[in-house]
């Protein structure tokens, strides 16, 4: 079930720039499925497979495996870690949050002054990232060297709920989604031969795609993710920018790429000839692979297909499952098109 490959994808360490753990698990899925395989010194992972047709252009679907996390800058005297951002992350998730660091997973969480030993201006601000450390449980650097270096990188609690009328929570829905639906697809058989490219380094700037759309020159891309959902308390009209429940998003720009319109238009269709609910986004913001890909070599069609996903860029990403589902749906109905 494609849940069940989103559940275990979401519990994998793959903090940007240190993908290896999701790689080789998604490489051990499909290896029995593909007809070639690739990487590239950026980790990026290549897989094609024939399908019942060739079609007229190079097709491919694109996402990312990496996700935000942290990494260690610094080990004090009395063992505790200093760290920065590996990503985009706002510093208000932060706060007691459990992590685990490096290859072996140690654990740690996020702490910073007690509040009784704050002053009431100091109150009134968020602690910056200088005045956070991570505590695993080391008495001295002596001891936290024994387990952890600088340029090591955390990722949060991977504990996944599945709660309410049919929603997952999780780290890293952005965008084991788009990895998960890859997956099933290659696990079946195509309408049409196409590529598909697990990405790294997303997060910092679609460097990993960059790089994998050289290797594989695709004519049609599209870009399977998860984006941004802002329908909470207090958030209104436009600023919502797309609601859980409300569909798959198909979104027409963003701050660093403008969709092909036709393809745009040809997802629409097929999800209304379909029965799979749509929306687009209320809102321009953010950005995906499909900037890198669709500057790359003579130019590539691109598309976005994604997931709306509630605090996204944090340890508790909310999906609505059906629509995580509907977005594998309408990537198969995408590539019977392309067939044509």
């Amino acid at each position: 079930m494609m849940l069940d490959t989103l559940e275990t994808l979401c519990c994998l360490s793959g903090v940007t720039g240190g993908e290896d753990e999701v790689r080789d698990y998604i490489m051990e899925r499909v290896m029995p499925h593909a007809d070639e395989i690739r990487t590239d010194p950026m980790g990026n992972l290549m897989v094609f497979k024939k399908g019942a047709v060739a079609p007229a252009q190079r097709v491919a679907l694109c996402a990312h495996m990496d996700e935000v996390g942290l990494i260690i800058t610094y080990i004090t005297e009395d063992g505790y870690l200093r760290f920065d951002m590996a990503g985009g992350l706002d510093r208000r998730i932060l706060l007691g949050k459990r992590v685990f660091i490096g290859p072996d997973r140690v654990p740690g969480v996020i702490g910073s002054k007690a509040v009784h030993l704050t002053t009431a201006e100091q109150r009134k601000v968020l602690p910056e990232l200088k005045d956070m450390f991570i505590d695993i449980g080391a008495a001295s650097r002596e001891e936290a060297e024994q387990s952890i270096r600088p340029g090591m990188l955390a990722s949060f609690d991977d504990a996944v709920v599945r709660f309410g009328s049919g929603y997952v929570k999780a780290k890293a829905i952005d965008d084991r989604t788009g990895c998960a639906v890859m997956v099933e697809l290659l696990e079946s058989d195509l309408p049409c031969d196409c590529w598909f490219i697990f990405t790294t380094q997303e997060e910092v700037g679609g460097r990993g795609a960059s790089v994998a759309a050289r290797n594989v020159e695709p004519d049609v891309t599209l870009i399977l993710e998860g984006t941004t959902a802002a329908d909470i308390a207090g958030v209104e009209g436009a600023d919502r920018v797309c609601r859980l429940g409300q569909g798959v998003v198909i979104p027409y720009m963003d701050k660093s790429t403008i969709y092909d319109r036709e393809l745009c238009a040809t997802l629409g269709r097929l999800a209304e000839e379909n029965g799979i609910p749509w929306q687009t986004k209320t809102r321009i913001a953010g950005g995906t692979d499909a900037s890198a890909i669709q500057r790359s070599g003579t130019g590539v069609r691109v598309a976005a297909l994604s997931v709306a996903v509630r605090n996204i860029h944090s340890p508790a990403c909310v999906a609505k499952i059906s629509e995580c589902e509907d977005q594998c749906r309408l990537a198969r109905l995408f590539l019977e098109e392309m067939a044509k």
